[in-house]
């Protein structure tokens, strides 16, 4: 069990040193959960830290139970099975996405202050979050972070079950995680402090990440 998200990023970091320092490399975090663990990986690894926005798609009646995801690209990722045991209509999935498109936009505005998502093309993207279940939200940001053309996406997860773990390596060039309980029921129950990342926290782990590695620059010679 880990104490918090930030004690998760730093075990994470552990079996992640090689990426330390990598020019070529960054941290997408899923927000809001994600940023905590995101946060610690680049102080430890010297890489610099965004966002990734993609927003789950709940189930009419049960807004925890993903039929899939939106992401801040414009691809969708939708679980027909889980679709046609709701009986949903197309009119009530488009507006199911249209919500949740709305709330992208929102955080795009909040989290970025209007900066565009980082160019990915060759580069190798650290994609965090604070732990998966049914993975429709992870897997959803890879896709899409697949279709800009990094050199490789690095799925970097706390915990997840194992059967969605499965799933999830197939997306990735590299998969890190911690725990893969059988036993699994939700993410929350493998951490001490679960508490919720709220739009602050997040704003403020980015900034901090952003003044980190501006103090590492090194300082231009004196004319």
């Amino acid at each position: 069990m880990f104490r918090d998200r930030e004690e998760a990023g730093r075990m994470l970091a552990d079996k992640l040193s090689y990426y330390r320092n990598d020019p070529t490399s960054l941290i997408l975090a899923l927000p809001r959960g994600g940023v905590a663990v995101g946060y610690q990986l680049s102080l430890a690894l010297h890489l610099p830290l965004d966002v990734f926005i993609t927003r789950k798609i709940g189930a009419p009646g049960n807004p925890e139970y993903a039929i899939g995801a939106v992401t801040e690209t414009g691809s969708h990722y939708l679980n027909q099975e889980a679709i046609g045991s709701f009986e949903l209509s197309r009119h009530e999935l488009e507006r199911l996405i249209h919500v949740q498109e709305k709330e992208i936009a929102r955080r795009r505005s909040l989290y970025r202050q209007g900066r565009p998502l980082p160019r990915l093309t060759g580069r190798t993207v650290l994609l965090v979050d604070d732990g998966i279940a049914t993975g429709s939200t992870f897997i959803a940001s890879a896709l899409a972070i697949r279709n800009l053309q990094p050199r490789s996406l690095v799925g970097v997860i706390p915990v997840g079950p194992p059967s969605t773990i499965r799933e999830v390596r197939t997306h990735v060039n590299e998969l890190v995680v911690l725990m893969t309980p059988d036993r699994f029921e939700a993410v929350g129950n493998f951490f001490v402090d679960f508490t919720q990342v709220e739009d602050r926290d997040v704003v403020k782990y980015l900034n901090l990440a952003e003044e980190a590695m501006l103090e590492r620059m090194p300082s231009s010679p004196a004319s």
